[in-house]
């Protein structure tokens, strides 16, 4: 019982509850959930681990500020209608969230009880709410108060933004040049660990509140800011449009059948279900032997992604070490439990054709770890002929994205010299009717830090509109 005297006590003795995971050898054959996420059981049990810190460093540690302690304190209570109300007066995506956020990093990475042991599991936690939002009040919506907002990309920045700004009266329209809601939440992020159908009901969620949503719209091309802040009557804009412009290798052959970048691979399958072929038109290669530059979470989806499409030598091959790859934890976890292999030291060279004329293989160069980089990582430094051919019919480039170029075509702000655009905290451009946040100001992140750019700016144009 974690309450003594009126004092709430955490359950210090119980360990940290496991992830309720699907077999690793079972579901590296489909896109099934990795996860299943919490019974209810386990959720409460999870719960009577929290301290309840007077000073919560969680709650510091999440970048939309969520009440965690108190949300985590309805749960034991097996309150989870407070609970998840509690999360939403923070947050209108919290089973995405849940699944796909770096809590390690954020507020688990601040949990207490994480100093000498496991922290309470707060993203767990977090989905088993999200996953009923039955349960969860109608939200407040204020009066109409006549302002018109058109919102450029329906990522987790734009529909963060769109919710705020409804939840505050205003007539919002979602522009999205893709035919479907949630931008990288659905053609970057495969089903197994972020299914479709939890996108969609977070989307139909902001329709409730009034949100309108025009597809197959892409700002730049069909009108630019001038013409929405002229003719078509919006009183603000806000401009999500991510930093979906892959990175190039930059070597030779990377323009060969059957080399991909991240981008283009998961979208295939992510938002055209390519792995579907032929019950839907949109073809992809089903690589045996695949290989994947790059370090990331992306990387780690691509090379799951091809497991799962039947690779039988699924590789990851990354120029510094496992310790310096910069995805989370649980996915390099999960991807080698799966029988993805990583090739650790390796820098690619150049790819080469087969009889064919697609690629047959890559040329990589051997490294050790030098001296650290700007980055603070230990710099990649080529051994003297140390180089070697891995064979492959299917390579994938996970190295990074640039900035969308169409936030040079929808106008009206000032971009840097890498076409990112220029914005304060609080998401303030140079044009003071436009606003802009997530990917295509602060370079590729997280969701939940696009998220809470948009609920900055949402809250600056909410004040700047009074």
């Amino acid at each position: 019982m974690p309450e003594v005297n009126g004092r709430w006590v955490a359950n210090m003795d119980l360990p940290r509850t496991p992830d309720n995971e699907e077999p690793a050898a079972e579901r590296a054959c489909d896109f099934r959930p990795v996860d299943k996420g919490f019974t209810e059981e386990m959720a409460v049990a999870e719960a009577s681990r929290c301290m309840r810190c007077k000073k919560p460093l969680c709650v510091e540690g999440c970048p939309v500020n969520i009440d965690i302690p108190t949300f985590i304190t309805h749960i034991y209570e097996r309150e989870f209608g407070k609970a998840l109300d509690t999360i939403r007066e923070s947050s209108m995506l919290p089973a995405i969230c849940g699944r796909v956020c770096p809590q390690e990093n954020q507020c688990e990475g601040k949990c207490v009880r994480g100093r000498k042991g496991e922290p309470v599991a707060i993203g767990q936690l977090e989905r088993f709410l999200g996953d009923q939002p039955e349960l969860a009040s109608k939200p407040a919506v204020k009066p109409a108060n006549g302002k018109k907002v058109a919102v450029i990309g329906s990522g987790p920045s734009g529909i963060a933004c769109a919710g705020e700004l409804a939840r505050n009266g205003f007539d919002v329209t979602v522009f999205e040049a893709f035919f479907t809601g949630g931008g990288v939440l659905v053609y970057g992020i495969p089903e197994f660990r972020l299914p479709k159908a939890v996108v969609k009901r977070e989307i139909d969620g902001l329709r409730d509140l009034g949100v309108k949503f025009e597809f197959n719209s892409v700002m730049g091309r069909l009108a630019d800011a001038e013409e929405l802040l002229g003719e078509k009557g919006f009183d603000a804009l806000y401009v999500a449009t991510g930093a979906g412009l892959p990175k190039f290798l930059n070597i030779p052959g990377e323009n060969l059948p059957n080399v991909f970048f991240a981008n283009e691979y998961l979208t295939r399958v992510n938002l055209m279900k390519a792995n579907e072929f032929p019950e839907y038109d949109t073809p992809t290669k089903h690589g045996k032997n695949v290989v994947v530059f790059g370090g990331g979470n992306v990387a780690m989806d691509a090379v799951r992604t091809a497991k799962r499409l039947g690779a039988e030598h699924a590789i990851i091959a990354y120029r510094r070490t496992e310790d310096e790859m910069p995805c989370r934890k649980a996915e390099l976890h999960h991807a080698k439990a799966e029988g993805v292999e990583v090739l650790p030291l390796v820098a690619p060279l150049e790819f080469f054709k087969g009889e064919d004329g697609n690629v047959a293989g890559v040329r990589v160069q051997h490294c050790e770890l030098g001296e650290p980089d700007d980055s603070g990582r230990r710099r990649p430094v080529p051994i003297e002929g140390a180089i070697e051919e891995i064979p492959c019919d299917v390579a994938i480039s996970a190295i990074g994205t640039n900035a969308n170029p169409f936030a040079k075509l929808i106008g009206g702000m000032e971009l840097n010299k890498w076409g990112y655009i220029e914005a304060d905290e609080d998401g303030r451009t140079s044009n003071p009717k436009i606003w802009a946040g997530g990917d295509i100001v602060t370079g590729a992140a997280t969701v939940i830090l696009a998220m809470g750019a948009g609920k900055k700016a949402a809250a600056s144009i909410t004040a700047a509109l009074s």
